[in-house]
């Protein structure tokens, strides 16, 4: 691939160097224009500020005059297709004063820049910088202390706290900043390597942004980060009369949170900014609401954020019904029992393998040790013996032999086995001896048996039973399924526990909780879960509460949040090997930014072992050099389990270290504060990786600077080099090198066969190494596979959750209407017209005159305006135009007659002498349900009524909403989950998951509509005893923020499998979604269909018959 690349290289040019050569003019421009400014005055460098704002302002002065006349003229009419052009017309010109402002902020760029740079200058040149007070600088003064007023002058110290440390300016944005400022500006991906700077990058383009008041949101992984970072910036940017804030420092749907959302530049962490978008689509007043449109934001770490937590889902969930069933305690004895059963077994085939391959017998011995690889892949005795000469290669011929012509001689190696792991995709398969041991002690042998639903159906409709006693035999054969489905689908989970997920690896168990550790940063990941109940799962296994079940409320992928934004950029110092999926997926392009000072530090090639044992003594040997030289040493591992033994080991050489892992991570800032000091080791998962920055003395320094150890490759390049670049930043000298045994997850699972040859071919010892740059790469392309693997997983779930977000996008712009009342109207005139063309449409081909007029009156409560003679005689769209026009003109005189009615109630009410009422509670009724709406008494008695009447639509319209998209995400994700078994069928699950999932949403969106039109013609309004005022307390809602760990869709499809179907938390109700109507039928069998115009019946096969029956004119009888 190297070789490759340089050809293009010739032919096309280096793409870096092509697009420094773009941007490098404008450095210059920037440079000169910060000459001219360091002449001028701090208050007329502050007035530079003011005047970008009044030229972006005067430039799309017009158009927003515009704008302002086309709302103006929304409100003066009630025309459904006058305002429908009217807010296409607002649309576009709000487009068309985004471009404006866009071309605006490039022009000024270079000034803009320059004004930044020469703040930043004379912080660092000046204690003190004073200029004349404005209002701003007064109240500022009051709240920071870094700010003094003196009569009407201002003086602004450069000393100030950073998130409780003090700090003194001392930074000035290099060329190479500037160029990573305006990659950021241009809504692009800066790569810029450690200690670059990157948090002063930021403040070029967020100054430049924030100057059209739309509101700039810095976007870091934790808390801290945003704390500080906020903190640390801030002056530069109040110094220009703007405001900063960070959302981390406040509650949930506060005032003050909704204040720092309206403040210009806001800083916080990636998930509080997707959960605040939810808790916002959940909220039922104006008021509530915290955000604003999203313009612009900058990714820190874009790389963790948007492609290792991008297939994350963000979710609010509140308490389910039954949801603390589960019966994991209860089948955990079996299933500890039966893993084992599994264990010992293992080892008996283990040595079995071992004798047979000692004595020459290596047909049955490579099928042993086949058999052992699929049962328990991570047994060490296996992992030490796949080490010795020729044995991994025996295994990957058996292997291959077994798997030819589609697994056909799989089962001989199954056989043995109570279950089959399948390392690679997280899959476990129980055998027919392991559901027989778990089924042992039961009276129903088909206790872990899930049937085929369909057949038992059949065999029930073919008894020829009274239609009560089959509907209680199928009720009973449902919540049979149901049962089995939970059961087999949680024994599936349990195992998984035990086999695949370790603790101090996987998670950690702290205050009697499971807690995930971040296998990219090593950090615990405070709130996530695994989903599909594995997490459940693993709380039963180690003996901790097992959590109760929970309904999702509102869900996102981070991926699909941070695409709503109108301008999106990024900086990392790992991009570039993720830089196809940037683009692919978010339409960002990757820039390398050079370094201010050439890297010093030296990269090793590999050292590469044969076993573990060979590997961790060689780290030691090395780190105890190394320490004695002087140098401080960084060991990286990949889980707590490593960096507990080798710290174990350091003590057995009394070398004094400290220890940072996912148990010890509040210590963090201490351990990384003596990182650099003079022979200190220390001993780091990945945590030490990211956002760390480990300062060197002079000393240090003559003395080779920092030296990076890691114990193993991880999965992806980019972890590797986030640990790398922990060593030589901003010129300093260091060193790293990587210590790697066949026996590590990587090498066994995708590692090149060609480097275990290597090193059989030649006959390496015990304890003998080989380094070379050829094996260095074959490793590199290894963690290439994984890598395009975990694009693939990444990109084929972002294709599901497209679907949803479709849908999630039409709900919340929705309820968006709904709750600010501006464009209500509109979409409920449009749910008039949608119904009346559903019931004209579906009544019209099946000629059923006697259900049409039954759905208006059930659903309108008025007669049919249409006669029998107009029925048959109009086509639908005029039947529809027709029906339209007669319920809109039966609401406007619903809605006119209701404010009639209620004002006299609330004049009373309003009128009395001694009223201290703001807000009134008025109870709606239609006869079955009954809704509380409150209204502003004054703004109902003002408009006579009126208003009343919009706060009740609002109401009825959000609770309906809200109940149906609630209902609506429960069947998405049963569907999702048993979609996955067309694979039977040989077709794709994900184009029938896109086809079901459209006609579940038209479903529910039909009877959404329903649901609100019927509510708001048939409620009535109460008499003068029922008015009440209205609280302002709200109450409050037992909802939960989590993201769940999402297991890959191989992992998905595999379960279902299993299952069957989908599992329901409710019994009988979800699972009419996706069961079958009738009996499986085969694309090729015959059926008989009937004509419903002519009545003609014919028998053809089922793959013609589907088309006749979509076209609308036939059915299957």
């Amino acid at each position: 691939m190297s070789i490759l690349n340089s050809v293009l290289k010739i032919f096309i040019g280096d793409k870096t160097k092509k697009d420094l050569k773009k941007i490098t003019p404008i450095v210059k421009e920037i440079n000169n224009y910060q000459e001219k400014l360091n002449k001028i005055s701090n208050d007329k460098l502050r007035n530079k500020t003011f005047e970008f704002k009044n030229l972006i302002s005067n430039s799309r002065s017009e158009i927003d005059k515009e704008i302002n006349d086309l709302n103006n003229l929304v409100n003066q009419t009630n025309d459904i297709n006058e305002k429908e052009e009217l807010y296409e017309k607002i649309d576009e010109k709000e487009n068309e004063a985004n471009k404006i402002t866009n071309e605006i902020l490039d022009n000024i760029l270079p000034e803009a820049f320059a004004v930044v740079k020469e703040t930043a200058t004379r912080f660092l040149n000046n204690s003190k910088i004073k200029v004349t007070a404005s209002e701003n600088d007064i109240l500022l003064s009051h709240k920071f202390d870094y700010i003094k007023i003196d009569d009407n002058e201002a003086f602004w110290s450069n000393k100030w706290d950073a998130a409780g440390k003090e700090i003194v300016w001392d930074m000035i944005h290099y060329d190479v900043q500037l160029i990573g400022g305006i990659v950021l500006h241009q809504g692009k991906i800066a790569e810029m390597q450690t200690g670059e700077g990157k948090t002063l990058v930021a403040t070029l383009p967020v100054y430049l942004n924030a100057l059209t008041g739309k509101g700039v949101h810095l976007v870091t992984v934790n808390d801290y980060l945003a704390k500080r970072d906020s903190a640390w910036m801030a002056p530069i940017f109040q110094f220009h009369g703007f405001s900063i804030d960070c959302i981390d420092y406040y509650k949930p749907n506060s005032s003050e949170r909704k204040q720092a959302y309206e403040a210009d530049i806001t800083y916080g962490t990636n998930n509080e900014f997707g959960f605040d978008y939810l808790r916002d689509n959940m909220a039922h007043n104006k008021d509530d609401l915290v955000q604003r449109k999203h313009n612009y934001a900058i990714v820190d770490e874009v790389d963790s954020v948007l492609v290792d937590d991008a297939r994350t889902p963000l979710i609010i969930s509140g308490p389910t019904p039954l949801g603390d069933r589960h019966e994991y305690d209860q089948l955990k004895p079996k299933i500890s029992s039966l893993v084992n059963n599994q264990k010992t077994l293992m080892n008996k085939v283990l040595a079995d393998a071992k004798a047979y391959i000692k004595s020459g017998d290596n047909e049955n011995g490579g099928l042993l040790l086949l058999r052992v690889f699929r049962g328990l892949p991570k047994n060490k005795a296996l992992i030490k013996f796949l080490s010795e000469e020729g044995v991994k290669q025996l295994l990957q011929k058996t292997e291959n032999f077994y798997m030819q012509d589609n697994n056909r001689e799989m089962p001989k190696v199954d056989k043995e086995l109570f279950f089959v792991i399948d390392e690679k995709t997280n899959q476990i398969d129980l055998t027919d001896k392991g559901i027989e041991a778990l089924s042992k002690d039961n009276d129903d042998k088909n206790f872990f048996v899930l049937n085929d639903i369909g057949i038992e159906i059949a065999k029930i409709e073919n008894e020829k039973l009274d239609p009560k006693k089959e509907a209680e035999l199928k009720e009973k054969l449902f919540k049979n399924f149901d049962e089995k489905s939970e059961r087999i689908h949680s024994m599936n989970q349990l195992l998984k526990a035990y086999t695949l997920f370790e603790k101090d690896i996987e998670y950690v168990v702290i205050d009697n909780k499971v807690k995930i550790v971040d296998e990219q940063t090593g950090r615990i990941m405070e709130g996530r879960r695994y989903s599909d109940g594995l997490h459940q799962a693993i709380e039963a296994k180690e003996n901790v509460k097992v959590e109760a079940a929970t309904q999702t409320f509102a869900t996102i992928t981070l991926q699909n949040y941070f695409r709503m934004y109108q301008k999106l950029s990024g900086m990392t110092g790992t991009a570039v090997t993720e830089a196809g999926e940037f683009w692919e997926i978010y339409k960002l392009d990757v820039i390398e930014i050079p370094t201010n000072r050439i890297i010093a530090r030296k990269d090793e090639d590999d050292l590469i072992y044969k076993t573990k044992r060979e590997k961790y003594n060689a780290v030691i040997r090395k780190v105890t050099e190394l320490s004695s030289e002087g140098r401080p040493v960084l060991i990286g591992t990949t889980s707590v389990e490593i960096s507990e033994l080798l710290s174990k080991m350091l003590d057995r050489n009394k070398i004094q270290h400290n220890v940072l892992n996912a148990k010890l991570h509040k210590k963090e800032a201490d351990v990384v504060a003596e990182a650099g000091k003079t022979g200190m080791v220390t001993i780091a998962t990945n945590m030490a990786g990211r956002g760390t920055d480990i300062k060197l003395n002079d000393n240090v320094k003559s003395k080779g600077g920092l030296a990076i150890i890691g114990t193993e490759r991880h999965d992806s390049r980019r972890v590797d080099r986030q640990l790398r670049g922990r060593s030589g930043r901003q010129g300093d000298p260091g060193s790293s090198q990587f210590y790697v045994s066949l026996e590590d997850n990587l090498m066994r699972l995708f590692g090149s066969e060609r480097v275990a040859k290597v090193m059989d071919r030649m006959g390496l010892e015990d304890g003998e190494v080989i380094q070379h740059s050829m094996m260095t790469k074959s490793i590199e392309r290894a963690q290439k596979k994984v890598e395009e693997n975990n694009f693939g997983i990444r990109k084929r779930l972002l294709e599901y959750d497209d679907v949803m977000n479709a849908q999630r996008e039409v709900v919340y712009k929705r309820r968006r209407h709904a709750l600010e009342g501006s464009r209500l109207k509109l979409d409920i005139y449009n749910m008039l017209y949608d119904t009346s063309e559903d019931i004209v449409n579906r009544n019209k081909l099946q000629n059923d005159f006697k259900n049409f007029e039954f759905e208006i009156i059930s659903n309108f409560s008025i007669t049919s305006p249409i006669k029998y003679e107009d029925f048959n005689t109009l086509s639908e769209i005029e039947l529809t135009i027709k029906l339209y026009k007669n319920l809109f003109d039966h609401y406007l005189k619903k809605t006119a007659d209701n404010a009639k009615i209620a004002f006299p109630v609330i004049k009373e009410v309003f009128e009395r002498p001694n009223n201290k009422f703001e807000r009134i509670v008025v109870p709606f009724t239609d006869g079955v349900k009954t809704l509380n709406v409150i209204t502003n008494l004054k703004e109902a008695y003002e408009s006579k009524g009126e208003q009343l009447v919009e706060d009740f639509e609002k109401n009825i319209t959000l609770a309906l909403i809200d109940e149906s998209w609630k209902n609506h995400l429960r069947k998405m994700d049963e569907l999702k989950q048993s979609v996955q078994l067309a694979v039977h069928e040989q077709k794709d699950p994900l184009l029938i998951y896109k086809f079901e999932a459209f006609e579940l949403f038209k479903s529910m969106l039909n009877s959404l509509n329903k649901e609100v039109l019927s509510f708001l013609v048939k409620a009535n309004l109460p008499n003068q005893q029922n008015i009440q005022e209205a609280r302002k307390t709200p109450t409050k809602q037992n909802y939960k923020t989590s993201k769940d760990e999402v297991l890959n869709s191989d992992e998905l499809a595999e379960r279902n499998r299993k299952v069957g179907a989908s599992v329901s938390q409710q019994q009988r109700e979800p699972i009419e979604t996706i069961v079958r109507e009738r009996p499986k039928i085969g694309r090729n069998e015959k059926v008989k269909v009937k004509n419903i115009k002519t009545g003609e019946m014919k028998t053809i096969k089922f793959k013609k018959a589907e088309i006749l029956v979509k076209n609308g004119e036939w059915i299957i009888i």
